[in-house]
Protein backbone atom coordinates (compact mmCIF):
# COMPACT_ATOMS: atom_id res chain seq x y z
CA UNK A 1 0.00 0.00 0.00
CA UNK A 2 1.23 3.45 -0.75
CA UNK A 3 -0.06 6.93 -1.27
CA UNK A 4 1.31 9.04 -4.06
CA UNK A 5 4.01 11.61 -3.42
CA UNK A 6 1.27 14.18 -4.02
CA UNK A 7 -0.01 13.60 -0.49
CA UNK A 8 3.40 14.39 1.00
CA UNK A 9 3.84 17.50 -1.15
CA UNK A 10 0.33 18.65 -0.29
CA UNK A 11 0.89 18.30 3.46
CA UNK A 12 4.20 20.17 3.32
CA UNK A 13 2.75 22.96 1.18
CA UNK A 14 -0.32 23.31 3.37
CA UNK A 15 1.87 23.78 6.44
CA UNK A 16 3.72 26.53 4.57
CA UNK A 17 0.41 28.32 4.03
CA UNK A 18 -0.45 28.42 7.73
CA UNK A 19 1.70 31.45 8.58
CA UNK A 20 0.92 33.46 5.47
CA UNK A 21 -0.86 36.73 6.40
CA UNK A 22 -4.62 36.53 6.01
CA UNK A 23 -5.07 38.84 3.02
CA UNK A 24 -2.25 37.29 1.00
CA UNK A 25 -1.59 34.07 -0.86
CA UNK A 26 1.32 31.97 -2.10
CA UNK A 27 1.82 31.13 -5.75
CA UNK A 28 2.41 27.67 -7.17
CA UNK A 29 5.72 28.93 -8.54
CA UNK A 30 6.98 29.77 -5.03
CA UNK A 31 5.74 26.49 -3.60
CA UNK A 32 7.20 24.38 -6.39
CA UNK A 33 10.52 26.23 -6.29
CA UNK A 34 10.78 25.73 -2.53
CA UNK A 35 9.97 22.02 -2.82
CA UNK A 36 12.08 21.47 -5.93
CA UNK A 37 9.32 20.01 -8.07
CA UNK A 38 7.32 20.66 -11.17
CA UNK A 39 4.83 23.54 -11.17
CA UNK A 40 2.57 21.45 -13.39
CA UNK A 41 2.53 18.57 -10.92
CA UNK A 42 1.87 20.85 -7.94
CA UNK A 43 -0.87 22.69 -9.87
CA UNK A 44 -2.70 19.39 -10.30
CA UNK A 45 -2.39 18.63 -6.58
CA UNK A 46 -3.64 22.11 -5.66
CA UNK A 47 -6.53 21.75 -8.10
CA UNK A 48 -7.66 18.72 -6.09
CA UNK A 49 -7.13 20.53 -2.77
CA UNK A 50 -9.16 23.47 -4.07
CA UNK A 51 -11.98 21.23 -5.27
CA UNK A 52 -12.09 19.65 -1.79
CA UNK A 53 -12.35 23.06 -0.11
CA UNK A 54 -8.99 22.79 1.65
CA UNK A 55 -7.45 25.75 -0.19
CA UNK A 56 -8.91 28.57 -2.20
CA UNK A 57 -7.34 30.32 -5.12
CA UNK A 58 -6.74 34.04 -5.24
CA UNK A 59 -6.78 35.43 -8.79
CA UNK A 60 -4.51 38.13 -10.12
CA UNK A 61 -0.85 38.95 -10.60
CA UNK A 62 -0.11 38.46 -6.91
CA UNK A 63 -2.56 35.57 -6.75
CA UNK A 64 -2.00 32.07 -5.54
CA UNK A 65 -3.47 29.90 -2.84
CA UNK A 66 -4.37 30.21 0.80
CA UNK A 67 -6.02 27.90 3.30
CA UNK A 68 -9.80 27.83 2.99
CA UNK A 69 -10.23 26.63 6.58
CA UNK A 70 -8.24 26.92 9.76
CA UNK A 71 -5.36 24.46 10.28
CA UNK A 72 -7.29 22.94 13.20
CA UNK A 73 -10.09 22.02 10.79
CA UNK A 74 -7.94 20.33 8.14
CA UNK A 75 -7.08 16.72 8.89
CA UNK A 76 -4.52 14.47 7.27
CA UNK A 77 -7.45 12.39 6.01
CA UNK A 78 -8.98 15.45 4.32
CA UNK A 79 -5.73 15.85 2.38
CA UNK A 80 -5.35 12.14 1.57
CA UNK A 81 -8.95 11.94 0.36
CA UNK A 82 -8.60 15.10 -1.73
CA UNK A 83 -5.39 13.94 -3.44
CA UNK A 84 -6.04 10.19 -3.71
CA UNK A 85 -9.83 9.96 -3.95
CA UNK A 86 -12.25 7.89 -1.92
CA UNK A 87 -11.94 4.34 -3.17
CA UNK A 88 -10.76 1.74 -0.64
CA UNK A 89 -7.12 0.71 -0.70
CA UNK A 90 -8.03 -2.97 -0.72
CA UNK A 91 -9.99 -3.90 -3.82
CA UNK A 92 -11.72 -7.26 -3.33
CA UNK A 93 -11.75 -9.16 -6.61
CA UNK A 94 -13.84 -12.05 -5.25
CA UNK A 95 -11.29 -14.59 -6.46
CA UNK A 96 -13.26 -17.28 -4.64
CA UNK A 97 -15.51 -17.58 -7.68
CA UNK A 98 -12.51 -18.68 -9.76
CA UNK A 99 -11.58 -21.55 -7.41
CA UNK A 100 -12.13 -25.22 -8.15
CA UNK A 101 -15.14 -25.65 -5.82
CA UNK A 102 -17.04 -23.09 -7.90
CA UNK A 103 -15.63 -23.81 -11.35
CA UNK A 104 -18.82 -25.32 -12.79
CA UNK A 105 -21.24 -23.30 -10.67
CA UNK A 106 -23.00 -20.13 -11.60
CA UNK A 107 -21.03 -17.01 -10.83
CA UNK A 108 -20.84 -15.98 -7.20
CA UNK A 109 -21.43 -12.29 -7.30
CA UNK A 110 -20.49 -9.51 -4.95
CA UNK A 111 -23.66 -7.51 -4.73
CA UNK A 112 -23.13 -5.92 -1.35
CA UNK A 113 -20.55 -3.25 -2.04
CA UNK A 114 -18.35 -1.81 -4.77
CA UNK A 115 -15.17 -3.00 -3.04
CA UNK A 116 -16.16 -6.64 -2.86
CA UNK A 117 -17.97 -9.22 -0.83
CA UNK A 118 -18.96 -8.05 2.66
CA UNK A 119 -19.36 -11.64 3.80
CA UNK A 120 -15.73 -12.43 3.01
CA UNK A 121 -13.57 -12.38 6.16
CA UNK A 122 -10.55 -11.20 4.15
CA UNK A 123 -12.40 -8.23 2.69
CA UNK A 124 -14.01 -7.37 6.04
CA UNK A 125 -10.66 -7.42 7.84
CA UNK A 126 -9.05 -5.20 5.24
CA UNK A 127 -11.95 -2.72 5.26
CA UNK A 128 -11.88 -2.59 9.08
CA UNK A 129 -8.12 -1.94 9.07
CA UNK A 130 -8.58 0.87 6.56
CA UNK A 131 -11.28 2.42 8.73
CA UNK A 132 -8.91 2.43 11.72
CA UNK A 133 -6.29 4.19 9.62
CA UNK A 134 -8.83 6.74 8.35
CA UNK A 135 -10.01 7.41 11.91
CA UNK A 136 -6.43 8.04 13.03
CA UNK A 137 -5.73 10.36 10.08
CA UNK A 138 -9.01 12.25 10.70
CA UNK A 139 -7.76 13.14 14.19
CA UNK A 140 -4.38 14.49 13.05
CA UNK A 141 -4.58 18.11 11.90
CA UNK A 142 -2.34 20.58 10.10
CA UNK A 143 -2.11 22.57 13.34
CA UNK A 144 -0.70 19.50 15.11
CA UNK A 145 1.72 18.90 12.25
CA UNK A 146 2.95 22.48 12.44
CA UNK A 147 3.55 22.16 16.20
CA UNK A 148 5.46 18.90 15.68
CA UNK A 149 7.60 20.45 12.95
CA UNK A 150 8.36 23.37 15.27
CA UNK A 151 9.59 20.84 17.84
CA UNK A 152 11.53 18.49 15.59
CA UNK A 153 13.10 20.63 12.87
CA UNK A 154 15.99 22.98 13.57
CA UNK A 155 14.77 26.48 14.41
CA UNK A 156 16.82 27.90 11.52
CA UNK A 157 14.94 25.71 9.05
CA UNK A 158 11.53 26.69 10.43
CA UNK A 159 12.51 30.38 10.47
CA UNK A 160 13.83 30.22 6.91
CA UNK A 161 10.65 28.51 5.73
CA UNK A 162 8.33 31.01 7.42
CA UNK A 163 10.35 33.97 6.13
CA UNK A 164 10.43 32.55 2.59
CA UNK A 165 6.64 32.37 2.38
CA UNK A 166 5.89 35.63 4.16
CA UNK A 167 8.50 37.85 2.47
CA UNK A 168 7.04 40.76 0.56
CA UNK A 169 3.56 39.94 1.84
Amino acid sequence: MSYSVGVEYALHCLVYLIDVPEKTSVGIKELSEFQGLSETFLSKVFGKLSKAGIVCSVPGVKGGYKLARSPEEISFWDVVEAVEGVKPIFQCKNILQNGLPYKDKEEISCSSCPSGNLSCPINLTMLQAEEHMRAFLRQKTLAQLQAELDETLPKEVRSFTKEYFTKDK
